[in-house]
């Protein structure tokens, strides 16, 4: 089974953040920018809640506030949901169906070591499902000879 660590070594440990005292527009504009679908919000070098395009519509949009002028701490998600880099891959899933999320903060020890999203984890269970379904094929045509 794969584990978080080997979907961040294969994807990168970049994490792209905003500050807590930024506002909404430079989150989206960040998320623009990299065409990312949400970002961490940092204070002190921690993460300390995420801001997604969810949030956006929901909590700025819908609510009729302005990107310019809304601070991030005023909309973002602080009840932040992560996970261990040994974490496997299919149990990401499973927290972030449950939860209705699709971004993943990756943490270990208080330190931050990437984030994986929905996509990351359905490329790389989709991987995972391609390999074991060649490993039976070259098996069964090995004893078929």
């Amino acid at each position: 089974m794969t584990t978080v660590r080997h979907i961040l070594d294969t994807k990168g440990h970049e994490v792209h953040s905003v500050h807590l005292e930024d506002t909404v527009e430079d989150a989206i504009r960040m998320m623009a920018e990299k065409e990312i679908g949400a970002v961490l919000v940092m204070e002190n070098q921690r993460p300390v809640g995420i801001f997604s395009e969810r949030h956006y519509a929901r909590d700025v949009f819908l609510k009729g506030r302005t990107s310019p002028t809304t601070p991030l701490r005023d909309v973002m998600e602080r009840n932040l949901i992560y996970v261990a880099p040994d974490q496997t891959a299919e149990a990401c899933m499973a927290l972030m169906t449950d939860k209705r999320i699709r971004h993943l903060p990756v943490l270990q020890k208080g330190r931050l070591l990437g984030i994986i999203s929905m996509g990351d984890l359905l490329k790389s269970i989709i991987a995972d499902r391609e390999f074991n379904i060649e490993q039976l094929v070259h098996y069964m045509q090995g004893s078929k000879m």
